[in-house]
């Protein structure tokens, strides 16, 4: 998952959720004219990364032209996108605007060229049977579960876009278990809509969310982040990638089950993933990838009201970055224009 973190600056964080490793994901061919690169992922590998799975094991990086390609895991304490691609660790790295904006400020040469999810998964979950949550005016006099750090910058840019005073909800620090909910500690956590409500539903419970992304914080996740000097002078390479992505992201979209056998047998296998879990994550997360605009115009696009929308938010939490500072989506009209086919 993602982190409001940057090349070690103080920046806004949003919440990680679930476990870390490292690994490579390769494929070879006699005609590979691109070499091999790195990417530098957002979190462990889970379903989340179900898209790079895919275009792993169908060859789409191959056919692409790529040597290799090495899934670098994330975590909670792992490098940040901005400071792998910055420094030259990864060719590309899974972020959000949250993150690479206060990069940019601080100077990174970073664009964001796509997004995986259309809306971000961050919501404050709660028991229906014990003091049920569903809009943030009803945070109002409960106890919420924060994770400590910069994360809580994102929960009170929440309050503020909702006009909640901070002194109405009493803020828990936590760590990444919302078992938290279960005995009480808590009335409501933050959470990934795709990860502890099913955890907890899988415990028994009833559960009741609301998404960030729905009242005042519509940032996209898991976005594209590289080099200005990629875009510059390795396009092609950028394009080669993008379309792989999609291929691979098409096929992950499709079949969740798969999704998840890739991530718990494969790719994520000694990282205590749940099968049933990460099938359940997996159809989950299609609802934040897949809208009426990408159905449309293609996975991993941005409206020019998202944009806007995207902007307007990371104003309310203090990051005063432009649309041309933060994003370059012409590659990727690039990608649809020479490749028709990858809308169908």
């Amino acid at each position: 998952m993602l982190q409001w973190a940057a090349l070690g600056i103080t920046a806004p964080s949003v919440l990680a959720a679930c476990g870390s490793s490292t690994g490579s994901a390769s494929g070879s061919s006699s005609g590979s004219s691109l070499g091999s690169i790195a990417i530098q992922l957002s979190w462990i590998k889970n379903i989340e990364f179900a898209g790079e799975f895919f275009a792993t094991t169908k060859g789409y990086y191959t056919a692409a032209g790529f040597s290799a390609v090495n899934l670098i895991a994330g975590g909670s304490a792992g490098t940040s996108a901005e400071s792998a691609v910055a420094s030259g660790k990864a060719f590309v790295g899974l972020s959000s605007p949250g993150a690479t904006g206060p990069a940019i400020l601080q100077g990174a040469p970073l664009k964001t060229v796509a997004t995986t999810y259309q809306k971000n998964p961050f919501a404050i979950l709660s028991i229906s049977t014990k003091k049920p949550i569903a809009a943030p005016k009803d945070m109002v006099g409960k106890k919420i579960g924060v994770q400590q750090g910069t994360n809580q910058v994102l929960f009170k840019a929440l309050l503020t876009a909702n006009g909640v005073s901070a002194s109405d909800v009493t803020i828990v620090p936590v760590q990444y278990d919302p078992t938290v909910l279960a005995t009480g500690e808590v009335d409501g956590y933050m959470a990934y809509i795709t990860n502890e409500p099913i955890l907890i539903k899988s415990k028994g419970y009833e559960t009741t969310t609301f998404l960030f992304a729905d009242y005042g914080l519509p940032l996209v996740s898991e976005t594209y982040v590289v080099l200005q000097d990629s875009i510059d002078n390795d396009r092609a390479k950028v394009k080669a990638l993008l379309k792989a992505e999609i291929q691979g992201w098409t096929d992950a979209v499709a079949s969740p089950a798969q999704s998840a056998n890739l991530a718990v047998n494969n790719f994520g296998k000694g990282d205590g993933l749940n099968l049933t879990e990460q099938t359940a994550e997996a159809t989950a997360q299609n609802g934040l990838i897949v809208s009426s605009d990408t159905k449309k115009n293609g996975l991993f696009t941005m409206t020019d009201a998202l944009i806007a929308e995207n902007i307007e938010a990371l104003g309310k939490v203090g990051v005063k970055v432009t649309a041309k500072q933060l994003f370059d989506l012409s590659l990727l009209a690039e990608v649809y224009q020479e490749n028709p086919s990858l809308k169908a």
